[in-house]
């Protein structure tokens, strides 16, 4: 499957961004607040500067204590953004995310960012389509 049917299927490919300069505060109450688990830095909603995701928050936390809450973004955000086209398939993308141990991938077509998919979209997207796999086996298998 491609990251093109995955956007599809999320129905949804706004991608939720914060500006630099936004407060790790704005940014934790923005991620609980949407429910989600990563923001994208953005000066214009378009071009990817930079991803803060919940753990990168809680791992500040636990390091400096709450006093990081009034910081800004860019003091922990991650600046170099691994991303993927709308292209590339189900396995390149989860390797990609599980070599890099994050979880949140945006997609980029060009400098502009078309969509945001997470660790869980590829996951449920390729038990889709071993699902469909096993399910020509057996038809094959039983003469259908």
């Amino acid at each position: 499957m491609l990251v093109q049917q995955i956007l599809k299927s999320k129905g949804n490919d706004d991608v939720v961004t914060v500006r630099p300069g936004s407060t790790v505060q704005a940014v934790a109450e923005l991620l609980s607040s949407r429910r989600i688990g990563a923001v994208i830095v953005s000066p214009d909603g378009k071009r990817a500067t930079g991803i803060v995701s919940e753990r990168d928050i809680v791992r500040e936390i636990g390091r400096r204590g709450a006093a990081c809450l009034g910081d800004p973004v860019e003091s922990l955000m991650t600046a170099k953004i691994i991303g993927c086209t709308r292209g590339e398939t189900t396995d390149q993308v989860l390797g990609r995310m599980t070599e890099g141990r994050f979880r949140h991938m945006p997609v980029i077509e060009g400098e502009e960012m078309v969509g945001l998919i997470s660790i869980g979209d590829v996951v449920k997207a390729r038990l889709m389509e071993l699902g469909a796999e096993k399910e020509a086996l057996e038809g094959m298998i039983k003469g259908f």
